[in-house]
This record gives C-alpha cells, sequence and structure tokens, in this order.
C-alpha cells in the first residue's frame, strides 16, 4: 500500500517525525517569570516605603523632638563658640504645633514661623538659652539668654545688668571685652532701661554682651516665636590653626548652662 499524502504534508508541516515524542508546554516557566517580576516590585516597593517612613519621622522629630542648629556667630561667647553645633529641644516647654507655615523650595520644604503650645510642661526661665525667630528677620533663627521673664523690670547700668532692682550675677557665663562705657544717648549696649517686659514675652542678651546684637537694641522675644531650649554641643568645628585642633573634641557632649 502506498503512503497517504495528505499525511506526509501534514508531519512536515507540523515540524515532526514519526515516532518523535510530542513535547507539552509547560505553564512553569511563565509562572516563575511572572513570580520573579512580583519580587522585584515587592523589594523596590518595600525599600520606598523604608525611605518614605524614614523621611517622615526624621521630619516629625525635628518639628517636634529636637533639632540641630550650628553657631554661626561669636554673641554668645563663651558659652557657645563659632562652629559649635547643638541640639535644641522642642519639648522643653510643652508639645508645640506649629503654624503660620509656607511651603519652600528647600529642605525642608515647609518652614513655620510661629507655634501653639498644645500641652504646656512648663514655661521659659531666666537663664535658660533659647533659640528663636529673629523679630526683624523671620527668615534668620538667632539664640540668646532670657535675662528678663513677662513682669520683670530689667535695667542696664555702666554694664550691669540690673533685674527687678538686684544686680545680675551673670560672672560665670558672660564676657565684657571692652572696658570703655558708651551713654545712653549714643548707644543702648551699656546703658539700657528700665523697661517692664510685657506679657507673653522676653527679655534676652547674649553672653558676649559687648558684642550681641539683642533686646537692647530691637526689643524683646515673644513666646509663640521660641523654638525651643538649648541643650547639648553634639560637634564643635574650629578649622583654624593647626589641623589637629580643627576638632574641638573637649566640647563633645557638653550640656549647655
Amino acid at each position: 500500500m502506498s503512503a497517504d499524502p495528505n499525511r506526509a504534508n501534514i508531519e512536515k508541516l507540523s515540524g515532526s517525525s514519526a515516532g518523535e515524542p510530542q513535547t507539552p508546554v509547560s505553564g512553569a516557566t511563565v509562572s516563575e517569570r511572572k513570580a520573579d517580576r512580583a519580587g522585584q516590585k515587592s523589594i523596590f516597593r518595600e525599600y520606598s516605603e523604608a525611605i518614605i517612613v524614614a523621611i517622615l519621622l526624621a521630619f516629625a522629630i525635628r518639628v517636634f523632638v529636637v533639632q540641630a542648629f550650628k553657631i554661626p556667630s561669636g554673641s554668645m561667647i563663651p558659652t557657645l563658640l563659632i562652629g559649635d553645633h547643638i541640639l535644641v529641644s522642642k519639648l522643653s516647654y510643652g508639645f508645640q504645633w506649629p503654624a503660620d507655615c509656607k511651603l519652600q523650595w528647600n529642605v525642608p520644604p515647609v518652614n513655620c514661623y510661629t507655634s501653639t503650645t498644645v500641652i504646656e510642661f512648663g514655661k521659659p526661665q531666666r537663664g535658660d538659652v533659647i533659640v528663636f525667630r529673629f523679630p526683624e528677620d523671620e527668615e534668620k533663627d538667632f539664640i540668646k539668654r532670657i535675662v528678663g521673664i513677662p513682669g520683670d523690670t530689667v535695667q542696664l547700668r555702666n554694664k550691669v545688668v540690673f533685674v527687678n532692682g538686684q544686680p545680675l550675677d551673670d560672672k560665670a557665663f558672660t564676657q565684657r571685652i571692652d572696658p570703655g562705657i558708651i551713654d545712653s544717648t549714643i548707644n543702648s549696649r551699656d546703658n539700657f532701661g528700665p523697661v517692664t517686659v510685657p506679657e507673653g514675652s522676653y527679655f534676652v542678651m547674649g553672653d558676649n554682651r559687648d558684642q550681641s546684637l539683642d533686646s537692647r537694641f530691637w526689643g524683646y522675644v515673644r513666646e509663640e516665636k521660641i523654638r525651643g531650649k538649648a541643650f547639648r554641643i553634639y560637634w564643635s568645628w574650629s578649622g583654624q590653626g593647626n589641623w589637629t585642633e580643627w576638632v574641638r573634641w573637649e566640647r563633645f557632649a557638653k550640656g549647655i548652662q
């Protein structure tokens, strides 16, 4: 009998010869590829979520708990030196909620100019070193020491600070480098007042009394403008002299009194 020509053509088109076993198409390879892609997406998503959570957590700590600042000037010498990096507690006086906020093309992307105390832990006290919004330019942060609290009467007579009629004992943390005395008609540096600190405000001065721009010149600090209380130096960089002296190791973790 002759072979069926139609059957031969079908075998040629199918690309298989007689007696060759057919390999079934398995779905395992397709499933493995899908699983690999899903795994890659899962890892990418996991890292993305971790980064976002870390950023949000850092932002929350900065806004509500503690914030780092660098000292750019010598107005707080000898307590704080130029190049000191300090930590400022946002919880020293209570839990503060930011207010009067604006978006900006910077880091952080939100800048808040005032704060409202939701839960109060206490009031700022005389002698506290605070960071606050500079009243004449609220884009800048200043750091000074509180000399007068609400209701206090503050006066300077020949460089001596008087609070409520009593000389302030500040020799342990201040310096006066200019022996000269400036009359109040010329400048309020050495002779000032008396003035009574209004409610909700604070009279602040730099520890470097002769080289500080403070409440003697621009007035009071409002309580809602206080950003926090400085409490510790975590890094101090001089960058002057011999390279072995660039870092002030002795100031590491030093408390701010």
